[in-house]
């Protein structure tokens, strides 16, 4: 899953109110010695360094958050509330705000937090040259497309719609109204950076340099990454415990064992074969209510028959949609601890419908779905295998094997897993662009606004390495939605938006939509403040032991 709401784009004035002055496990536990108060967390190996505009996955993500903090910060619910920003103020119609900072904020090496150390490492994440994955997100700010040509850049070009008034305040110009920009601010990937990352950003990715309630301390990679407790941050979420070191597994059944033993304090996830006990498990604290991840699969949009552009690709697309029976995945393969999926935001976002136009594509329907597939076959025969790819150390086995036999028995189709040992070796292949068939995708949301679910994942400007567009899927009509849905002058306005454009998702299935995540966990019962947050993932600097 990636990186990775439930809030819809605030309008202006309602932003400006808010925000504004008005394999193996691993069971080594030697991080944490006896009696102390570091709190040990199930993770993956990061994709890639700890760089805040290149992470856009949760083995990054989790540790990410924890160490920088942004200019907004949101609570458990998803509120959100400013943490570095003094105040956040746009101009009538959206197209400039100012920021003002507050005083006092400094990085983890002494060095002041800054104007411009958010609009340097902003316009660095935008620009191309840079090749992160965050680039898309900084889509609506005034000078992006000028970056966007990496073989005529350097890779220092600043956004021009970034201006550094003085050490406390800047001004942002947008190319086009945004009024979910106050909300986005608060994602990863807008995080600033000290001066010291452009000396060196590689050796920056390995060891970071935050602002965050958590300093980093260590990476063994592949093993586990040490955070402890910042005791000069001043933020919204000053930690409870002394730090939290996340441990590397590759086997979701191991983490959970450890957790029965109590060598592992906390997961977000609970392995598919404990999903009909561990609610009763007197060895563990079991969480499990709605949640907001949205778990899919993608076909890549320029796939031999299967192109989205196209009417053999439409109709394969649906006929695969329709022969997967979601409610027999939920409940018989994951115990009921998900719900199937009806669009491609989640149930906890305002404006979420289960009656969109094309939601019936959603629906278990095997005769429509060879009745459509014939259709496609007599515009080009397909003679091929279709494979499905996944990571095998997150407890996708069970799932991607139903989707098989599914489609194999009410679809009459070749299909087969495409399993992959890791994590972090998977997402390369998915960046890389080296899976030529389906392979596994998932969003957790990254801030508080359904704008998150679309447009940073089916527009153009996320596609092509830009963004967490993994399919490459481009659609003209779509693109021009989402520019309307930033322009809205009201959140009703904009939720029949993003609805509408979803006529246009739930036709052409650039993803599939299988089902929603419920935010399901365990925790050690040595733990003491268990609770999950709007992502689906614990609230770290609430534990204590």
């Amino acid at each position: 899953m990636k990186k990775k709401a439930f809030a819809i784009a605030a309008a202006v004035c309602a932003a400006a109110t808010m925000l504004a002055g008005c394999g193996s496990s691993s069971n080594d536990s030697s991080a944490a010695t006896s009696g102390s108060n570091i709190i040990t967390a199930y993770n993956s190996e990061p994709q890639n360094p700890l760089i805040p505009g290149n992470t856009n996955e949760t083995g990054g993500g989790k540790p990410g958050d924890l160490l920088f903090a942004r200019l907004v910060s949101f609570d458990a619910k998803g509120n959100a509330s400013n943490e570095v920003a003094e105040s956040i103020e746009p101009n009538d119609d959206a197209t400039q705000y100012t920021i003002k900072l507050k005083d006092g904020w400094k990085f983890t090496d002494g060095t002041p937090v800054t104007a411009e150390s958010f609009t340097k490492a902003w316009s660095y994440t935008a620009n191309a040259k840079n090749a992160q994955k965050g680039t898309s997100f900084f889509s609506t700010i005034k000078g992006y497309d000028d970056l966007q040509n990496a073989d005529s850049l350097k890779g220092t070009e600043q956004l021009s719609g970034l201006k550094v008034v003085d050490d406390h305040t800047f001004t942002v110009a947008m190319s086009q109204p945004d009024a979910t920009f106050p909300i986005k601010v608060g994602y990863l990937a807008f995080a600033p950076l000290p001066e010291s990352f452009y000396k060196d950003p590689k050796a920056f990715g390995e060891a970071p340099v935050g602002n965050g309630p958590y300093k980093f301390k260590s990476w063994d990679h592949n093993k586990e990454i040490q955070l402890v407790k910042n005791p000069d941050y001043k933020g919204n979420d000053v930690a409870k415990n002394d730090g939290v070191t996340f441990k590397v597994y590759t086997d979701d059944k191991a983490a959970y064992a450890d957790i029965q033993a109590g060598n592992l304090d906390v997961m977000e996830s609970v392995p598919a074969s404990a999903t009909k006990t561990f609610q009763k498990d007197p060895k563990v604290q079991a969480y499990n209510k709605a949640g907001s991840v949205s778990q899919t699969f993608t076909i890549p949009s320029n796939l031999e028959h299967f192109q989205t552009n196209t009417e053999e690709g439409q109709l394969r697309r649906q006929a695969i949609s329709m022969a997967i029976n979601r409610e027999q995945l939920t409940d018989k393969v994951l115990g009921g601890i998900a719900t199937p999926a009806t669009e491609f935001t989640s149930p906890l976002t305002p404006g979420y419908s289960d009656s969109i136009k094309g939601s019936d594509n959603l629906k278990f329907n095997a005769s429509k779905a060879k009745e459509l597939w014939a259709k496609a076959d007599a515009i080009s025969k397909y003679d091929g295998q279709l494979t499905f790819a996944y990571n095998a150390d997150g407890g996708a086995k069970p799932i991607y094997d139903a989707i098989v036999n599914q489609l194999k028995n009410n679809l009459g189709i070749d299909v087969a897993t495409n399993p992959m040992p890791t994590f972090q070796e998977f997402r390369d292949a998915v960046t890389n662009r080296q899976i030529k068939g389906a392979f596994r995708t998932g969003w957790q949301p990254d801030y508080p606004s359904p704008e998150n679910y679309l447009f940073q994942l089916y527009a153009s400007a996320a596609a092509d390495g830009n963004g967490s567009n993994d399919g490459d899927y481009k659609n003209a009509e779509f693109d021009k939605l989402m520019d309307e849905a930033y322009a809205a002058t009201s959140t009703d306005a904009a939720n029949k938006i993003y609805q509408q454009s979803q006529e246009i998702l739930l036709n052409d299935l650039p993803a599939i939509p299988l089902y929603y995540s419920n935010a399901d966990g365990v925790a050690s019962t040595n733990v003491k403040g268990f609770e999950m947050n709007w992502q689906n993932l614990p609230v770290y600097e609430e534990l204590t032991k």
